[in-house]
């Protein structure tokens, strides 16, 4: 692993840039009241929109329901039973090159500072024992595609030969939202089968894509799984290598974050509440009074909702008069991926040295990822020094369609560490000093047809915005990106509301990269 810092520049000389909207830098400037806006949740989504407002000049509360930021992407300490104090997150997270606006977000973070660790590579491995990586492939689509291809153990001549090109022409040329009305009716797997993809390579190089997305290939949008790879593959040159936080989430990123916000944008402008739940939200003239468990706020000028889908689900019900019929039907439409785990152990004795910091699996129920988290973050590869051991992480992404009762979990985290001691078998003689479980369903849910009605940033009501990676934005962006996207969209709608500039935006091209290609998948479309 190398060290990355958060300034580097992009490389994709061909990524899109959607420029500034022009407007005043400073809304309040001049005004007898600065407008005054309030951001419920501090994930990815509501930080990214928290700084865009307090940096047109909006006094932004943020309330978090959790005691820490980040979300999803967050971090805590816990006490170990051996008395140590570590950290301790929802799993890794990864931090692609091209994820622009999120980056964008990440620069507000001393520039020059090492925070990030570069994955030398992301072997990914099956059941029969295959092994592919993405180390040394070409960057530019579409030879990282043939180079990877040409390399990978799964891939054999006779298998492309026999794929049905017409049926595969989408991906080739995907643009967004156009690629939603082409595949969205289906669902992952049945697309793949239906271009006679094969199997094996099947496993390897897209049911890696779609569990990321916390859905089985069998229940995931193939427009949804064609958008990935477009982003990640032949619609990029950034490649598919990426950057980890070289510190729990919470001490390397988020922190530094907040203090950037409540003292170096303009001390005060910016205040965070944490541990309080919004129960309500009633329209107050142009404006919004909210309910919180601690009581009933100010009326504001200005709300982003940026929670996950069950959340928002909740708060929308619980405030009829928001929005008009069909937005309510479509937000109560929102649904969440099936339930998933992160199983956490803090060995007595190392895995090899040779082992992979980042592991994927394929055909390997139920283990998604293996995670050795002491070779690139600093409080594990302090104790793992301190104790001669290490510390692992283990992720099962589509777990069960719910989340279980103990039994269940008990034999799939049985489960995981059984997959563990096959893959990596000295840690079959490790003893288990600790042990962390995280059970959790609050991902949003990307299925066939769901994107005709999921909800976007703006809403009935234009002071009132949505963020988040489960809310529709037709652009090429996906998972912690598509957050940081709809964040700062949602800063950009409600900065317009007072003539405020807004902050451009950079993504993926938003077609297919290569002209034969996307000519030849023109010509596809339109014969067919």
């Amino acid at each position: 692993m190398t060290r990355t810092a958060l300034g580097g520049a992009p490389r994709d000389v061909r990524r899109v840039c959607y420029p500034a909207a022009p407007g005043r830098l400073d809304v309040g400037r001049g005004e007898q009241r600065r407008p005054r806006a309030v951001v419920v949740g501090a994930g990815i989504a509501g930080l990214a929109a928290a700084t865009g407002l307090a940096e047109r000049g909006f006094r932004v509360e943020v309330i978090e329901r959790e005691r820490y930021l980040g979300g999803r992407a967050g971090g805590w300490t816990e006490t170990l039973p051996d008395g140590t104090e570590a950290g301790m997150n929802r799993g890794f997270h990864a931090i692609f090159a091209q994820y622009y606006n999120l980056r964008k977000l990440l620069s507000r973070i001393d520039i020059g500072a090492n925070r990030l660790l570069r994955v030398d590579d992301y072997p990914l491995i099956d059941a029969e024992g295959r092994r592919d990586g993405f180390r040394y492939l070409p960057r530019t689509p579409p030879w990282n595609a043939v180079v990877f291809a040409l390399r990978s153990p799964t891939f054999r001549l006779r298998d492309l030969v026999r794929m049905d090109v017409s049926a595969a022409a989408p991906l080739a040329a995907v643009s967004v939202p156009r690629i939603y009305r082409q595949l969205d009716h289906l669902d992952a797997d049945t697309f793949l089968r239906c271009i006679n993809f094969p199997d094996a390579a099947r496993h390897l190089a897209f049911d890696v894509f779609s569990r990321s997305f916390f859905m089985p290939p069998g229940q995931m949008s193939a427009a949804e799984l064609a958008t990935m790879f477009h982003i990640y593959f032949l619609g990029s040159s950034e490649g598919l290598l990426f950057d980890v936080a070289r510190d729990n989430f919470d001490i390397g990123l988020w922190d530094p974050l907040a203090e950037y916000l409540t003292a170096a944008v303009v001390p005060g402008r910016v205040v965070f509440h944490t541990g309080t739940h919004v129960t309500r939200i009633e329209p107050d003239g142009a404006g919004f009074r909210l309910h919180t468990d601690a009581g009933t706020c100010p009326s504001v000028d200005a709300v982003v909702l940026a929670v996950d889908v069950a959340s928002l689900r909740d708060l929308v019900a619980a405030s009829p008069e928001l929005g008009t019929a069909t937005w309510r039907s479509r937000v109560a439409e929102l649904a969440t991926a099936p339930a998933f785990v992160v199983q956490r152990l803090w060995l007595d004795r190392p895995v090899r040295h040779d082992r992979p910091g980042f592991l994927a699996t394929g055909n390997l129920d139920p283990v998604d990822n293996i995670s050795v988290l002491d070779r690139y973050e600093r409080t594990a590869a302090a104790w793992a020094r301190k104790r001669g051991g290490s510390v692992v992480e283990l992720h099962a992404y589509a777990a069960s369609e719910r989340l279980p009762d103990a039994p269940v979990r008990q034999s799939v985290q049985h489960r995981l560490r059984a997959r563990l001691h096959e893959i990596y078998p000295e840690s079959a003689a490790a003893h288990v000093v600790a042990e962390r479980i995280l059970w959790r369903q609050d991902c949003p849910r990307f299925a066939p047809g769901d994107f005709a009605r999921r909800p976007g940033v703006a809403t009935p009501h234009p002071r009132l915005m949505l963020a988040g990676d489960g809310i529709r934005v037709d652009l090429p962006v996906a998972l912690m990106e598509r957050a940081a996207t709809t964040g700062w969209l949602a800063a950009n709608g409600l900065a317009r509301q007072w003539q405020g500039a807004g902050h451009a935006l950079e993504t993926v091209p938003n077609r297919g990269r290569s002209a034969v290609l996307r000519t030849f998948a023109i010509r596809e479309r339109n014969s067919s």
